[in-house]
């Protein structure tokens, strides 16, 4: 069966018509995002704010068009909105909106299901805990994955969402190739591999793959890798985020009830600005920083043992002190711990009786005692634009 080509889909999407403005969707230029991979179709349209809440119809009828053409094995359309004021919020799937202060409304008054989509929990999910970096190339991905692993080996049910949407590198990491099924066509199955379920933008395009999108795309993206996954039960979940404080980081920190931070630095001056903007990010918007790790701390030499202190040392340790946060660890910068990384087998499970994978234990011990009492499901921030 030959394979299904972007102009078949454009085509077939010049069939769905906008209920409010009597044309398609593709004249419309509401259309965007187009990715196509293995027969698996992904795209966006984007529409008002204002008439996202009304508009799933007319995400479903684009899908079911697409999914009509030979060669399509599945098909996902998220609609997007970009917010025009503060008290307005992008809307996927149209299971979120906010008519501002005042005007909130529930389905069913006390409901907890209510009271749960006002936080924006996530269903079974216990903890959700984010890892930052204030800039990139310093090892954060590489502590996200291990610090997922670590936590499972110390007896939790664990998940890892890759926040990174441009670049992903979980799967790579965790080792696990494939693309994730869905059994009701409404949510996706995670992947897994050594205990931990993971989902991924890795899993939806090749490597090679650039994802060209703007802020209210990411916004969508996330909240669906989020929200329309069966999660089951999970004790925490990790969330490896970009670097940098943009729209993922924001969308993270407004939209989902995150129990708290974790800081990825390297010891040098220039990465410790960059990890105090993370910081204080988070302050803003009232996420809880857990801790600070200082990631690629020294260099043993494994020929003669000798230790080099390449970027400087105990930057990030004095840095935690002055701003009250807790330092959580030293992490050497070591050939076992990249090449097992990038080979797809962590050192936490590759070689759980090393010295690398006590440090990761360890440090998955504060942070889980860390959030486990009441801060495991805080209400979800809300970030106020003076």
């Amino acid at each position: 069966m030959a394979a299904v080509t972007e102009q078949q889909i454009f085509d077939a999407l010049r069939q769905v018509r906008d209920p409010d403005k009597a044309a398609d969707i593709v004249s419309l230029n509401m259309v965007s995002g187009m990715v196509i991979r293995d027969g698996n179709v992904g795209f966006a349209i984007e529409v008002e704010p204002e008439r996202g809440p009304r508009l799933e119809a007319l995400r479903k009828a684009a899908e079911a068009a697409v999914e009509a053409l030979p060669g399509v094995l599945s098909v996902t359309a998220v609609l997007t909105a970009e917010s025009r004021a503060p008290a307005q919020r992008a809307v996927v799937r149209g299971q979120e909106h906010n008519h501002g202060p005042g005007h909130g409304h529930s389905h069913g008054p006390g409901s907890p299901a209510a009271q749960m989509q006002r936080r924006g929990a996530v269903p079974g999910v216990g903890a959700i805990v984010a890892v930052a970096s204030g800039k990139g190339g310093v090892g954060k991905s590489t502590i996200a994955a291990n610090l997922a692993l670590a936590l499972k080996a110390n007896g939790l049910r664990v998940g890892v969402l890759d926040a990174d949407i441009y670049g992903p590198s979980m799967p790579r990491m965790l080792g696990i190739a494939g693309r994730p099924r869905s059994d009701n066509g409404k949510t996706l199955i995670p992947m897994e591999n050594y205990g931990l379920k993971c989902m991924s933008m890795g899993f939806l395009v090749t490597e090679e793959t650039a994802m060209i999108w703007r802020g209210p795309m990411v916004m969508s993206a996330l909240n669906q890798m989020l929200r329309d996954v069966a999660w089951g039960e999970l004790d925490i979940l990790v969330v490896d985020l970009p670097p940098g404080t943009g729209d993922a980081q924001l969308t993270m920190a407004q939209q989902v009830p995150l129990a708290g931070a974790v800081i990825v630095s390297t010891p040098q001056d220039i990465a410790l600005i960059d990890a105090r903007r993370g910081l204080s990010m988070f302050e803003k918007v009232d996420v809880p920083v857990l801790g600070i790790v200082e990631n690629m701390s020294y260099f043993l030499c494994p020929h003669c043992g000798e230790r080099s202190e390449i970027f400087a040392h105990g930057g990030a340790r004095r840095e935690a002190e002055r701003l009250g946060v807790e330092f959580l660890g030293e992490v050497p910068l070591d050939l076992q711990i990249r090449e097992t990384s990038d080979e797809g087998r962590p050192v936490t499970v590759s070689d759980p009786g090393s010295p690398h994978a006590e440090l990761f234990r360890q440090i998955a011990a504060t942070v889980w005692a860390k959030v486990a009492g009441e801060g495991a499901r805080r209400a979800a921030p809300r970030i106020v634009v003076e």
